[in-house]
């Protein structure tokens, strides 16, 4: 087996929880996912299967979020599952949201929430949080390519606002800075990832379980496998030509061979700038990631 399955991770459960799900059903250990999604979150969590587990960072890192923004207080964790700091009985309109939204638009310096993996001296933030132990933050430069509100409800001020960033943006910190620029503080209810990178909502697929929602000692994930699971799941396996950006170059017979024993093959042809990477194609099937320099192309990967 080997390509990217486009699940859709439901809320609750841990992007890890997934992977070994989808291990379990496949009967296959190579699994891996593109990139963490928070248990509070859900949406698109791309997971690639087999071999195409060494093709995770050749994937476009760009996100698209829809999150629902409760305005009124904010928490330490920026969601709904932290403890409420402070209240505020300040109501905001529609034109003062639309024009907050305005400062974060660009490359915009942003500080991740203390409840979260970054890790600051081998030490996760949430650890530091959970200890009562002060830690200072560094922010970090992140872009929003486009951010705009998409539905208020003024009587119960609450705001669902859609959001394409870069890699390692925290919507979570976006809501709870979006509340201070407004005055009114805010925190983060809901949030669906509904792109990453060329992985869509409307082409991913749920996980063939059930899930057992009981209290359970220890986060204990329960769920039972559907029927004909494997079946679903391999049917959906995508080919990684068709969501992979980079330039692919079908090769012949003879640069097969070549790429096989992990030899360079040459190519004057090609209009790629030297260290450029490309997709190595071969009857359809990725055989290999490349490295062009000066009309040669190296191999770096190899999956046959």
């Amino acid at each position: 087996m080997f390509g990217i399955l486009n699940i859709y991770k439901p809320q609750g459960i841990t992007s890890h929880d997934v992977v070994s799900i989808v291990r379990k059903i496949l009967g296959i250990k190579q699994v891996g996912h593109t990139g963490t999604l928070d248990p509070f979150a859900q949406g698109v969590l791309p997971v690639c299967i087999g071999k195409a587990t060494r093709l995770i960072d050749y994937f476009e890192d760009d996100k698209e979020y829809l999150a629902t923004i409760q305005f009124g207080a904010s928490t330490d964790t920026y969601d709904t599952e932290g403890n409420i700091l402070k209240k505020s009985n300040i109501k905001v309109t529609k034109p003062q949201i639309e024009n907050a939204l305005k400062n974060f638009q660009g490359e915009i310096e942003q500080i991740p929430p203390i409840y979260s993996a970054i890790k600051v001296n081998g030490k996760k933030l949430y650890e530091y949080a959970r200890s009562g132990e002060h830690i200072e933050i560094n922010p970090r430069k992140i872009t929003v390519y486009q951010i705009k509100l998409v539905n208020f409800d003024c009587e119960n001020q609450t705001a669902e606002i859609s959001v394409k960033c870069s890699k390692g943006t925290y919507i979570r910190s976006i809501a709870n800075d979006l509340g201070n620029t407004l005055g009114c503080f805010g925190y983060l209810t809901k949030l669906i990832r509904t792109q990453a990178g060329s992985f869509t909502l409307n082409k991913s697929i749920k996980l063939p379980i059930v899930l057992n929602n009981d209290e359970l000692p220890n986060n204990t994930l329960k769920y039972s496998i559907i029927p004909n699971s494997k079946e679903t799941l391999i049917k959906n396996i995508i080919n990684p030509i068709d969501v992979i950006s980079l330039t692919k170059l079908e090769v012949n017979d003879s640069d097969y061979e070549k790429i096989s024993h992990g030899n360079t093959i040459t190519n004057n042809e090609l209009k790629l700038k030297s260290g450029d990477f490309l997709i190595l194609v071969y009857n359809k099937n990725v055989i290999a990631i490349g490295q062009y320099e000066g009309g040669k192309i190296k191999v770096k990967k190899v999956f046959i």
